[in-house]
């Protein structure tokens, strides 16, 4: 039986809740494409499929069906194309947003579940949740091709992309850090410290900043990439899990609390804390910056936030047990 996937708990518990998958990734660094985010790709993992969900009319426009527990998703430079992870069928997805139907898969061993993408090359990384590595994903015609794996900590997930595509940085859990990899020779050049189970993982717009949601500790990491330490931390609600940015405030997912922390990225001061769904679990920003969207777990939803004014602009049911964990608008 696989070990829980999830950023809560024990860490030797099965990744099964009430007999079903139960799995996350981190937050990703959204990357590429001018368009605003007109539709989110949520990965409902206990109903096998990505909902393809329309922000503005908040209904599901088509539920593409993906075997093997989806959990991590992240979109190709042109937003044209998204990579999924299967934790329980043990690989890669690819879907042609176009025809909104999958058009690839890659077997791939251990736990695939963290996923990002390069904004410059189109590399895919994917997170062996299992292990201590990265693998390195060569997208073409055919599909996805395995070309290599970067060493990192125990148990990557949460995986980010500098918008130059020079580095890599990999949440490692179990080792409570965060790997910093140089992508032209694959290797880690500094290892960070920071709070207790890092599993979510956002960068800054201009990719100075790291962030990292600390599940055990209920706080988030401040790193500086270039110095490689982490400079400060804030404290969140109860299992905090993924972050996002916008409207100049940083919005993490509180699991336990049903809330969705607030703080200012630069003082690293907590602002306030909205209440949202039944165990909200992926996050993150439509590109206009103007809506924050949560998935919540518990209660098959989306959250929609007003970032301005922190309010819940309104709500979106989706199937059963939506992720939406990583790069998941459009």
């Amino acid at each position: 039986m696989l070990r829980r996937f999830r950023g809560v708990r024990r860490l030797s518990s099965s990744p099964i809740r009430g007999g079903r998958a139960y799995l996350a990734l981190a937050g990703l660094l959204a990357c590429g494409g001018t368009a605003l985010a007109q539709e989110a790709l949520v990965t409902a993992q206990l109903g096998n499929a990505v909902e393809v969900v329309d922000l503005a009319s908040r209904k599901i426009l088509q539920s593409i069906p993906v075997p093997g527990a989806p959990a991590g998703i992240a979109l190709s430079p042109d937003r044209k194309t998204a990579y999924v992870t299967r934790p329980e069928g043990h690989g890669v997805s690819v879907i042609d947003l176009a025809a909104r139907k999958v058009t690839a898969s890659l077997d791939l061993p251990g736990g695939p579940l963290g996923i990002g993408v390069n904004p410059k090359s189109g590399e895919v990384y994917v997170a062996d949740w299992y292990g201590t590595r990265v693998f390195v994903l060569r997208p073409g015609a055919e599909g996805l091709t395995l070309e290599g794996e970067i060493a990192t900590g125990q148990s990557p997930s949460g995986i980010a992309v500098t918008p130059d595509g020079a580095t890599l940085l990999v949440a490692n859990r179990e080792s409570d850090s965060v790997s910093i990899i140089d992508v032209a020779s694959r290797r880690e050049t500094r290892r960070v410290a920071v709070g207790q189970h890092p599993f979510g993982l956002t960068l800054s717009a201009d990719g100075a900043t790291a962030y990292t949601a600390n599940v055990v500790s209920n706080d988030v990491s401040a790193i500086d990439i270039a110095a490689g330490r982490e400079t400060g931390r804030v404290a969140t609600g109860q299992r905090p899990y993924v972050i996002a940015l916008a409207a100049g405030k940083g919005f993490v997912t509180d699991q336990y609390s049903n809330t969705v922390t607030v703080f200012d990225p630069a003082s690293l001061k907590r602002l306030a804390a909205i209440d949202v769904g039944d165990h909200p679990e992926g996050i993150a920003a439509t590109r206009d910056g103007r809506t924050v969207v949560v998935a919540n777990w518990g209660d098959n939803s989306l959250s929609l936030i007003d970032p301005s004014t922190l309010t819940i602009t309104g709500t979106v049911e989706t199937g059963d047990g939506p992720r939406a964990f990583g790069d998941f608008l459009r």
